[in-house]
């Protein structure tokens, strides 16, 4: 038994058996016909006609539009347009114009219809199933879903865009919101340290989309292979990572909705800070302020912070905070400089040359050489930043205080202010820049509190001198008695006298041989 359907060929008996069968069992004619690649109209004809009539008669004479001489060529040009980035992707009127171009003479509408029918018998038709979803249920201190999103601020009157992490424990729908102006890895650290410490405890289950910061690879299903640190960071937290499907907002869709709703609630208007600082403060103080006023959709007559209370106890223990930095490999220049994220910043002049490991922090950066800390920055973000400490270059303006008029660390040095004073009252020139210069080399040795109090003892005695001052530290590090002395107990010849008269009979008989 076999019949003919207009643009899928020959039908054999077995897949006219098959579609009678699945309809049967219950399978929607939708879905037959995409797993059969058939229309529908060929599955209805199929599931009513009679077995001993179940006959296609083709039309001989098929009326066909003005695209039927360039139907192969309109095709292509769809298939290679839909093969584009969503940006590259021709107009219709562009394909339109491309086959005028190759003698077509049709209107724009029948390109336009085609297109349309094409693309419907192209897309495989999901049904009405693709926008029903099944309602998730969590136990408290099960789950908290993470994301990101990009906001538009005003910070010290310039307008940004900040990277806003979100996080959102599933079973009380307590938020936690933070800026940042990056959206790294050791935001996402310091994202999670801060939202378990605003919650009071960790859930044992992290859920967040395809985050390269947090993903390296994507496998079929739910297969994923976690990127190294982020594993090391949820692995200190108790937390089992989950990775959404591809495309499937609704895996998260807590999160998600938090995204949408903070956005008109938290962002707009536009906030206007001083600081990221201010703002995140702002920010947290909202999350709080938001729980307290708001109910809880599934629990009768309680607030989303009276959730947050009960399920804190269902937590994990919030444990020390991760040291969540993202490390990378420089050298440092001559200059004592390595750069950093398109800013630069000055390490001590030991690791000058030197290959150092820079840990970015969310909000510091900690500079290591041969594993010893060789700087430590508040991290600036920006371009062409110089971020300089004076003291770092302490060892070679030893040996070139001549620097210190000009150099880049030493302008507007803010120095203690016994130093400040004798900075001014030593007064300028190269001779009182070398005084200078041999005060702070004593800084190392003896640091800068002693050096400092040496400095305010001589001043004190109107002495402004770097002898003075460099007599007053060496005196200070000579250990001092711890009581009177005793002249007979405490001071002992290294030699003492030897009661012996026979010594000045050798002498005579010296004097006699000569």
């Amino acid at each position: 038994m076999v019949f003919r359907t207009a643009g899928t060929g020959m039908l054999v008996v077995e897949t006219i058996f098959r579609i009678r069968r699945e309809a049967r069992d219950g399978k929607p004619i939708k879905a037959i016909a995409r797993d059969l690649r058939l229309s529908r109209n060929t599955v209805r004809k199929a599931l009513r006609a009679r077995e001993a009539e179940f006959t296609y008669q083709q039309r001989k004479d098929r009326p066909r539009p003005q695209t039927g001489p360039f139907r192969e060529r309109l095709e292509q040009l769809l298939v290679q347009n839909e093969e584009l980035p969503r940006r590259d992707r021709l107009r219709l009127t562009r394909i339109h114009d491309l086959l005028q171009r190759e003698g077509f003479t049709g209107s724009y509408d029948a390109v336009r219809r085609y297109a349309a029918r094409w693309s419907r018998e192209r897309r495989v038709d999901a049904g009405d199933m693709s926008k029903v979803f099944i309602p998730l249920l969590f136990r408290p201190g099960e789950a908290y879903q993470f994301d990101w999103s990009h906001e538009d601020v005003e910070i010290a009157g310039k307008p940004m865009r900040v990277k806003v992490a979100h996080m959102r424990l599933c079973w009380s729908r307590a938020p936690f919101v933070r800026a940042y102006p990056r959206e790294s890895q050791e935001m996402v650290f310091d994202a999670h340290s801060r939202g378990f410490a605003f919650f009071g405890g960790v859930p044992t289950r992290g859920i967040y989309d395809n985050m390269k910061t947090a993903v390296t690879t994507v496998f079929t299903g739910k297969e994923r292979v976690f990127n190294r640190r982020f594993l090391i960071m949820t692995d200190h937290y108790g937390v089992e990572p989950v990775a959404c499907s591809p495309a499937a907002g609704w895996e998260k869709g807590q999160v998600e909705n938090q995204v949408q709703t903070s956005r008109e609630r938290l962002f707009k208007p536009r906030l206007r800070f001083a600081s990221i600082e201010e703002l995140n403060a702002w920010l947290e103080a909202e999350c709080r302020r938001w729980a307290e006023r708001n109910m809880h959709p599934d629990l009768d007559e309680t607030t989303v912070a009276q959730a947050l209370e009960m399920e804190q106890a269902m937590l994990q223990p919030l444990p020390a905070p991760f040291d969540g930095f993202f490390e990378s490999e420089h050298v440092a220049s001559s200059t004592c400089l390595v750069s950093f994220d398109r800013n630069r910043y000055s390490v001590m002049a030991r690791a000058a040359r030197q290959v150092v490991q820079v840990r970015s922090y969310a909000d510091r950066i900690v500079i290591r050489c041969g594993g010893i800390v060789v700087a430590e920055h508040a991290r600036v973000f920006g371009r062409s930043q110089t971020v300089l400490d004076p003291w770092h270059y302490l060892p070679v303006l030893a040996r070139k205080p001549g620097a210190l008029r000009n150099g880049a660390p030493f302008q507007d040095w803010e120095l203690p202010p016994a130093l400040a004073q004798l900075r001014r009252r030593l007064g300028k020139g190269d001779d009182a820049d070398r005084r200078f210069v041999r005060v702070l080399a004593a800084v190392p040795d003896d640091g800068i509190e002693a050096v400092e109090s040496a400095v305010r003892e001589a001043l004190a005695a109107s002495t402004v001198n770097d002898e003075v001052i460099l007599n007053i530290l060496s005196r200070r590090r000579e250990p001092q008695p711890a009581g009177s002395i005793d002249v007979v107990v405490d001071l002992h010849l290294r030699h003492p006298p030897v009661a012996d008269c026979a010594r000045y009979d050798s002498l005579r008989g010296l004097d006699a041989a000569a």
